[in-house]
């Protein structure tokens, strides 16, 4: 491989360029750039770096930092964090199959002959024996899930400049492009970068306001193993991926086993283009577009056979033929398609530079950041899920590293899901397609977990999944011996038919809920003194209760999950006419189970027994024994008052600051409580600098992307619920929005609502009917019964009475 290891500098005023042992200082920046045209921009005076990139195993100089202020363009597959040097640009790379190992298969055969002596164990209060026990029997081989991986970094140096002026870089999420601009020496330079999904490419367009302006080195760069060469005037990368940790059972190492390949094509106007050993450079070229391909051998879980090469060709080709105009129109046509079906205003916007917006944040004076952040949830969305591509992990799809926090897996006790919570309600539900192929997976790779470690039918999924759809349990006792993920996971589906109304869809995922159902009708397990039927062994994740482990029998979150997934499967059977019989064993099931317990403090009891104010941990991140109210339809303010009641006693004995997916989490439950301004205060801890990174996205810390999608879902439980049929309007409105518009949310059964308030009170709310599904609206203590609509009504209605206005 071959790597950057000087920067160039200007021989001369011509642009040649020169090596130099000894980098030179940044540019100086000059004068105030002006907000970008568009309010919908995260936008900064400086770049996120603007030096040599470190060489693979470097110590990165504060490279953490820098990457954290950089801007995220992704089209679900391909990613690309855009730097914006002036001298040094970088574009560090993802491909969204690029993980470690290879297919492999983690079920540990001891697991099913000890889990009937854990169960015992837990029946009699033996928690740590039944701990010791899971460690040594039941948890996966290898111990630990394979890592999601950086694919590299592009470089572009530039001839060095004594100075900039009116540096501005910026994320205009209208148009999902990041751009640079300044003046030097007279000559105004413009870059954008935008990942185009239609053409499955990243474009780097560079232009100048003088022809014979645009000079540069490029070079790649990749902590992989792998050639890097110039061939054809294109740069290319070739390699494999990394070996994971550990062995399976039968003692295979996780080698790495997928190929990838990633090629740069540069296409000038102009100038001259040459290659220097792993590097091209192009001079005095009047305006370059880049081309960046990549793609690994990853057909699915089981097959790593397919030829990268001819994948990169291929989009290379298709793209070489176009021009950067119909590139870009393409590439927007597409985005806004889905970004422009929702808008929301909440205030006036301060014309200060992002960074500069999440430091005042909490100062209350700038409502229109929240309003920004919002839009940028939904982009980051768009951005990191199509079509096509993998689900967004825990960093969606952009990770420099080769081992990052907890491997940037599929965390599905609440992180995976939390992903797809603003999907539905803010009018995103395609970008749920790669959640579904992963599901349909995780049901092969979970029925062969079910029947080797439990001797179960049907199908599951513990609490962490990767590239390989491995489901059995990992990391330790204390937080993978979980077995309620899938079933989780089968509810974001369910909730994507109730929203759409898509017979053919459920058709497709009712498979995936009846197998997640049928493992728990083969390993539920009767509680000892109540007869309750409950899940064991299990955890409340990833929360130890006071007897010296987590495991326990019958969590609440897994009785709550479970009610929900027996009712859900129960309902898409009646739908689609099919399997009576098993419809009358889930409600049969479903009404043993555990119920909710109120515990002695008032509180929502977390565990069957009222442990809660003995736990070691009282202020744990995790709200699992929440979920019954949010996201999932056991606890409701209005049907289910007390056990709402004790939700609030269980958040308030939680405390409201958290990392950041849990902060996120405490939002959505305080909006669903109705207490927008005790919602609203959370969000300002999200949303500042505490919380939230100088790009906006999640500080965990260190980055993980649920927070940013949660707080998205949060605004939108503060505009508008839906439960049991009823929609509620600014049933959690803080009065620091106090007044604001929204449209194009969406609600279960196939409602897309616009709204309009003005201190605090509605003006206008406009509500289309997409299926023809009864019409209830609730505003505080005002309802409107509409009764059934036709499929494509509309109906307006004004006041917080909701007074009509026409249909």
């Amino acid at each position: 491989m071959r790597y950057i290891t000087a920067a160039w500098l200007a021989a001369s005023v011509f642009g040649v360029l020169v090596f130099s042992a000894q980098q030179p200082p940044a540019p100086r920046l000059t004068g105030a750039a002006q907000p970008p045209p568009s309010q919908l921009s995260l936008w900064y005076r400086a770049p996120a770096s603007d030096r040599p990139l470190d060489p693979p195993g470097a110590s990165g100089r504060g490279a953490n930092q820098e990457w954290v202020r950089a801007l995220p363009v992704g089209n679900g597959r391909l990613g690309a964090m855009v730097f914006g040097g002036v001298v040094h640009e970088r574009l560090q790379l993802n491909e969204d199959t690029l993980w470690a190992g290879r297919p492999y298969d983690p079920v540990n055969p001891e697991a099913r002959g000890a889990l009937p002596e854990v169960r015992r164990f837990l029946a009699s209060g033996r928690y740590r024996d039944a701990a010791t026990l899971v460690s040594e029997k039941v948890m996966a081989k290898p111990l630990a899930q394979m890592p999601y991986q950086t694919l590299g970094d592009l470089t572009l140096t530039f001839p060095q400049l004594a100075s900039a002026e009116d540096y501005r870089r910026h994320l205009d999420l209208g148009t999902a492009t990041a751009h640079v601009s300044y003046r030097s020496s007279g000559v105004a330079f413009e870059r954008e970068v935008f990942a185009s999904n239609p053409d499955q490419v990243i474009v780097v367009r560079l232009t100048a306001d003088r022809p014979g302006q645009i000079s540069f080195e490029a070079r790649m760069q990749t902590p992989q193993r792998a050639s890097i060469d110039a061939i054809d005037g294109d740069l290319v990368m070739r390699g494999v991926n990394g070996d994971g940790r550990g062995a399976t059972a039968d003692g295979r190492a996780m080698t790495g086993a997928l190929r990838f390949e990633a090629r740069v094509r540069i296409v000038a106007t102009g100038g001259t283009r040459t290659n220097s050993g792993g590097a091209i450079v192009v001079r005095g070229a009047d305006a370059v577009t880049l081309l960046i391909a990549a793609a690994t051998s990853y057909r699915n879980y089981a097959d790593v056979g397919a030829d990268p090469a001819a994948r990169v060709a291929s989009a290379l080709a298709s793209a070489s033929g176009k021009t950067v105009d119909a590139l870009r129109a393409a590439h927007v046509r597409d985005y806004q398609r889905l970004f422009n079906r929702v808008s929301l205003q909440v205030g006036p916007s301060a014309p200060a530079p992002t960074d500069e917006r999440v430091r005042g944040f909490a100062a209350g004076e700038d409502p229109g950041l929240a309003a920004l952040y919002f839009q940028y949830g939904r982009y980051l969305l768009i951005a990191s899920s199509r079509t096509g591509s993998q689900p967004a992990n825990l960093q969606g799809i952009w990770n420099d590293s080769m081992s990052p926090p907890w491997g940037s897996k599929y965390t599905i006790n609440i992180n995976t899901q939390m992903n797809y919570w603003p999907a539905l309600s803010t009018n995103l539900a395609e970008t749920m397609d790669p959640l579904t192929a992963m599901v349909s997976d995780l049901t092969v790779t979970g029925a062969r977990t079910a029947r080797t470690m439990y001797g179960a039918g049907g199908w599951v999924a513990h609490h962490n999944t990767d590239l390989w759809r491995a489901t059995a349990p990992i990391d330790g006792p204390q937080w993978g011996m979980w077995p309620a993920g899938g079933a989780w996971l089968t509810l974001a589906l369910w909730d994507r038919y109730a929203y759409t109304g898509d017979r053919a869809y459920l058709r497709t995922i009712y498979p995936m809920l009846k197998g997640a159902a049928r493992f728990f009708l083969d390993t539920l397990v009767e509680e000892p003194s109540r007869r309750w039927l409950v899940t064991s062994p299990s955890l409340s994740p990833e929360n130890p209760h006071p007897f010296g482990a987590s495991l326990v029998m019958g969590p609440t979150m897994d009785q709550q999950i479970l009610r929900d997934l027996f009712a859900s499967a129960t309902q898409a059977a009646r739908v689609l006419g099919v399997d009576r019989d098993l419809q009358q064993t889930w409600a049969e099931t479903r009404a043993r189970l555990a119920p909710n317990q109120t515990g002695s403090a008032g509180q929502l009891q977390e565990w069957l027994e009222d442990w809660d104010m003995q736990a070691p941990e009282r202020d744990h991140r995790h709200v699992s024994h929440l979920f019954g109210l949010f996201p999932g339809h056991d606890i409701d303010a209005r049907r289910t008052p007390g056990l709402a009641a004790a939700v609030r006693r269980s958040l308030e004995l939680r405390g409201d600051q958290a990392t950041g997916w849990a902060t996120a989490w405490r939002i959505n439950l305080w909006a669903r409580l109705g207490d927008g301004n005790r919602a609203y205060d959370i969000l300002r801890f999200l949303l500042g600098p505490e919380r939230t990174y100088p790009n906006l996205f999640d500080a965990h810390p260190p980055f993980q992307i649920d927070g940013n999608f949660g707080g998205t879902s949060g605004m939108a439980e503060m505009l508008m619920q839906e439960d049991a049929g009823e929609i509620r309007l600014l049933p959690a409105l803080p009065s620091a929005w106090p007044t604001g518009r929204v449209t194009g949310l969406r609600a279960r059964g196939g409602f897309e609502i616009d709204l309009s308030w003005n201190g605090g009170r509605i003006e206008r709310v406009t509500v289309r009917s997409l299926l023809g599904q009864p019409l209830r609206l609730r505003r505080a203590d005002s309802e409107r019964i509409v009764g059934r609509t036709t499929r494509g009504s509309v109906f307006v209605f004004a006041g917080d009475d909701l007074r009509p206005l026409s249909e």
